[in-house]
């Protein structure tokens, strides 16, 4: 949104429901953690109905690039957020099942979506890739109540978790190959080159920032004085933003692996400052969070959204039930994971601020068909929302039983 174009009635109105919804998220919330209810998709929905798609109260401009940038302010707290809960020990015990998911999992995904976008549209081959691309990264959004969920095994909470911290940037030089490929402004593009740049240069940049933010911040026993929660948390925040931009500095690396790596190696290099970041930086998280899927659900329109009619909705549904699912089980063949585990994480690969974020990208270039990939990935990442936020606690205890039946089954076996 651009607010110096804006008349003062639009902005006050902005400003109004933004605070209103804002004033209603605090009051539900109890609610939300104890029932089927999503507050994230209660939100998607409230800004589909007072946006463009609705009652016209919210006004945001895509192409301003505003709600691209509040995405990527999104993306970096919380990626940063979940790299410093990632645990040395499961990091150097349980890495298998998150490498699997991202080297084997999120390019298979990406095949069987384009493949299934190509058969029931008539988008070409690029383009349908381009679907894929956008539709293989899963959210740590929609998956944090299910990997802070203290039920759920650690092994899958932890592989959730790392893969969807990963995958977020991972998935973004694909998504960008794609995108470049069908601009028609651009000429003489490499695309290996390009994604074997922004991948190195994000995970090199995260690993030195992050390596160097833990030794710059003293220990309070060094200086004989005690640094305050305050200071480390303020500090997380700069560090977290820093190694970002460092990274999206010539030539051109991934910030978002940069922040997450950074996250990874400052949490376990400093587990005082993660511990103060943890602690408060909920409340921030939260807002960008709901900010972020207002502004994403008064972007939509229902003729959009339904443009394609029923080969929309296929696609969304086959990403969500088969493409996922299928390419979990495949990526996870011959390891110790039961069915019910690889059902479980193949169900939760959520889409949301990676998928958002990345199609407002696609819109911001001159692509033919940008607007209607738009529209495809957005109405998967609304149905996402709504299917997994009405079944994150509901998973998450149906695991945590299962598990804690073998459990005891286990320990009856044992007592002679």
């Amino acid at each position: 949104m651009t607010f110096a174009a804006a008349s003062p009635d639009t902005f006050n109105d902005t400003v109004t429901a933004l605070g209103l919804l804002l004033v209603l998220g605090a009051l539900v919330a109890g609610v939300a953690r104890r029932s089927f209810l999503s507050l994230t998709a209660v939100f998607v929905v409230a800004g589909l109905l007072l946006g463009d798609g609705g009652l016209e109260l919210l006004h945001f401009d895509a192409d301003s690039g505003f709600a691209t940038a509040l995405a990527t302010v999104a993306l970096i707290l919380i990626l940063f957020r979940d790299g410093l809960e990632v645990e040395a020990e499961m990091l150097q015990r349980a890495w298998r099942l998150p490498f699997r998911k991202l080297v084997l999992a999120m390019p298979i995904t990406c095949v069987l979506v384009a493949c299934a976008t190509k058969a029931l549209t008539d988008l070409d081959w690029t383009e349908a890739f381009l679907v894929g691309a956008l539709l293989s990264p899963t959210d740590p959004v929609l998956s944090s109540s299910v990997v802070t969920n203290p039920r759920v095994p650690r092994v899958i909470r932890h592989s959730l978790n790392l893969e969807s911290g990963l995958n977020d940037g991972l998935a973004l030089p694909a998504v960008l190959a794609f995108a470049t490929s069908l601009d028609p402004d651009e000429s003489g593009f490499v695309w290996w080159e390009f994604v074997l740049q922004d991948v190195s240069i994000g995970l090199v940049t995260g690993l030195v920032v992050g390596y160097a933010a833990s030794r710059l911040m003293p220990e309070s026993r060094a200086l004989r004085t005690e640094i305050s929660p305050h200071q480390k948390a303020l500090y997380a925040l700069g560090v977290a933003f820093a190694s970002y931009g460092i990274a999206v500095l010539p030539p051109d690396g991934n910030g978002l692996i940069a922040c997450f790596v950074c996250a990874i190696v400052l949490g376990i290099r400093r587990p005082d400052i993660r511990a103060c970041f943890e602690a408060r930086s909920e409340d921030v998280i939260e807002i960008v969070k709901l900010g972020i899927f207002v502004v994403f659900g008064s972007l939509l329109t229902f003729d959009g959204l339904f443009g394609d009619g029923a080969a929309g909705l296929a696609i969304a549904a086959f990403t969500l039930l088969v493409a996922r699912p299928v390419a979990v089980f495949i990526a996870l063949v011959r390891t110790r994971t039961d069915i019910a585990t690889r059902a479980f994480m193949g169900w939760f690969g959520p889409k949301g601020v990676a998928t958002m974020a990345f199609s407002l990208l696609v819109l911001s270039q001159g692509i033919a068909a940008g607007d209607r990939i738009f529209d495809i990935a957005s109405l998967a990442v609304l149905i996402s929302i709504i299917a997994h936020g009405l079944s994150d606690h509901a998973g998450a205890n149906w695991i945590a039983e299962r598990v804690e039946q073998r459990e005891a089954r286990g320990r009856a076996l044992a007592v002679p």
